[in-house]
């Protein structure tokens, strides 16, 4: 047996000596035998030898040795599918795993990154696409939107006891839970969940869904569930009530909503006399209005903190905190006059109409109907007395009726069932506005990163599963804004500016830190401050590249480029590893 190698022989006080060597075998003793001296070589050529000898190829030059065959953005994908790791939530899917499984994290992981549809989320997970990164980590093949609608039917029988977990986690006895409802338009007409109804969207004459979204007191999602669109905002709190004592597990619990949903009557019939549960919500401006005419309060008691705790026999075993916001009223003086004066230039121009000596608009009906559609434009019809005859319009305000809502700009009046031993007035108020963190994971759902709407599924479990996933997309999201806010506008000591408000009625106050980042468009660190999206976008310039080698039998091989400083940090701050 002979092996040639490549030995380096030191000499005292010269340069050591390369030499080229055999070794074999004679009987049980290996022996040595020199072939050649290199010494003179230039060291690449002796180092080509010794790969040579080691059964490698040596090539001429390094320069055009490899080839990029291929190039995905990759970063993004790590850094989502790392925090949904992170948090367990695949193994909360199911403990073990199945290829369903993993395609719905992938369409989790799709739904933050590129919200689209199946179809072209199934063809986003191809091998030369933008999520090829995830395809592989996951160990997805041939994935078409088939197999995306079947993993979907996998998950449906599952959300009850994925929330369970998710309500364990966040959730505890005596905690805030934050419930409020939005709805999103239907694409189609063959669904049975879609209907005609208050359109949150703005979207007149679409079908539609309801949602209503649980969640904890810092508003991380916990649970989400579908209704018919048709769906009277107060019908949709007892399915959560009996959910979260119930499924939960939950004995005391203090339901926050607002006063569209925690109605007087919704109280009376669910909650009151309820051993445990407990509510913070906010009176119609019909109950304010009565509630003011008769307690008298003055505009000088609310000159040091901006609410006033009362009581009223109406409201038994309820505290009432009376709040006003000079900000606000003057807000909605603005607005109300900008309205008024809208629409009377639009009733000017109609009754102009009746009046032009050519082809002068006549009729009593179709006067009323121009009249109609502008005060369905600027919502302020009760604020206008109308006379339409066949050949005439005149208006005026309702001065009186003007000043009954004047009086009750400002004003809110939040109540609860919640003593004051356990929840201060201002406490109180504050856990009430608590209920804008559900909006900004409505925004997040419909407009900024998830895009929830429009929906196309026809068959009600797979709506309700499309929304599902779009809830766990977002619990990963809050998650990843939590770790990320030092790189984001987002508020990242949001205590610090809850300090500087001069009173809990008065507007939120961002953070100094905050502050000078927007300011400035700098971070401490000095990193460019980003949204969400554009962190991501820069996170994906971080490639998964497919090299290969020109040499002979060499396999090729996938090389991530190194993160710069910011993609590094962000990183950094979410606790994922390339």
């Amino acid at each position: 047996m002979v092996g040639m190698h490549i030995a380096t022989i030191p000499n005292r006080s010269s340069r050591p000596c390369v030499l080229v060597r055999e070794s074999f075998r004679e009987g049980r003793k290996v022996r040595k035998r020199t072939l050649a001296n290199v010494t003179n070589l230039p060291p690449e050529a002796i180092e080509a030898l010794r790969i040579v000898f080691k059964g490698g190829t040596a090539i001429d030059s390094l320069e055009g040795a490899f080839e990029k065959v291929g190039t995905h953005p990759h970063g993004h994908v790590a850094a989502v599918l790392g925090t949904l790791s992170q948090l367990g939530l695949d193994r909360i899917l199911s403990a073990e795993t199945c290829p369903e499984r993993e395609l719905v994290v992938a369409m989790i992981v799709a739904r933050i990154l590129k919200p689209d549809s199946k179809l072209a989320t199934a063809r986003g997970l191809g091998q030369d696409s933008f999520l090829a990164g995830l395809t592989g980590a996951r160990g997805l093949e041939n994935v078409n939107e088939e197999k995306l609608y079947r993993a979907m039917d996998w998950l449906y029988p599952r959300q009850a006891a994925i929330e369970n977990e998710l309500a364990r986690r966040h959730l505890e006895d005596g905690s805030l839970v934050l419930y409020d409802l939005t709805s999103t338009y239907f694409e189609g007409h063959t669904c049975p969940l879609a209907h005609l109804g208050y359109s949150r969207d703005g979207k007149k004459g679409k079908l539609q869904i309801v949602f209503g979204l649980l969640c904890n007191r810092e508003g991380c999602p916990v649970a989400v569930e579908v209704f018919e669109g048709n769906t009277a905002d107060p019908k949709t709190f007892k399915p959560q009530l009996d959910k979260v004592r119930d499924r939960f597990g939950l004995q005391r619990v203090v339901f926050v909503g607002d006063r569209g949903m925690l109605t007087s009557a919704t109280i009376d019939e669910h909650l009151r006399g309820q051993d445990g549960i407990d509510w913070i919500s906010a009176l119609r401006s019909t109950e304010i209005r009565t509630l003011l005419a008769q307690s008298g309060l003055q505009y000088s008691l609310f000159d040091q903190r901006g609410f006033v705790e009362i009581e009223h026999p109406d409201f038994p075993q309820e505290r009432l905190i009376v709040c006003l916001n000079p900000l606000q009223a003057q807000r909605r003086k603005r607005k109300r006059e900008a309205l008024l004066q809208a629409t009377e230039e639009k009733l000017k121009a109609v009754a102009k109409a009746t009046q032009r000596p050519k082809r002068p608009l006549r009729g009593k009906e179709n006067i009323a109907l121009r009249v109609g559609r502008i005060l369905d434009r600027f919502n302020v019809a009760k604020h206008f007395i109308l006379k339409i005859g066949d050949d005439h319009l005149s208006y005026s305000r309702n001065q009186e009726l003007i000043a009954k809502e004047a009086g009750l700009d400002g004003f809110y009046v939040i109540r609860t069932s919640v003593p004051e031993k356990q929840l201060s007035a201002e406490e109180t108020v504050r856990a009430y506005k608590g209920l804008s963190v559900v909006e900004r994971a409505f925004r997040s759902f419909k407009t900024v990163d998830l895009h929830v709407r429009p929906i196309g599924h026809t068959l009600p479990e797979r709506v309700r599963t499309h929304v599902f996933i779009c809830m766990l997309a977002y619990y990963v999201e809050w998650h990843m804004r939590q770790k990320l806010a030092p790189l984001l506008f987002d508020d990242e000591d949001p205590e610090a500016g809850e300090a500087l408000r001069k009173s809990v009625v008065a507007p939120a106050q961002r953070s100094p830190s905050t502050i000078e980042k927007a300011r400035t468009k700098r971070t401490a660190d000095g990193f460019p401050v980003h949204s969400f999206q554009t962190l991501l976008e820069e996170l994906a310039n971080v490639t998964r590249d497919l090299i290969q080698p020109k040499i002979p039998g060499v396999e090729p091989f996938y090389k991530l480029t190194s993160p710069n400083r910011l993609q590094q940090n962000a990183f950094d701050l979410l606790g994922v590893t390339l």
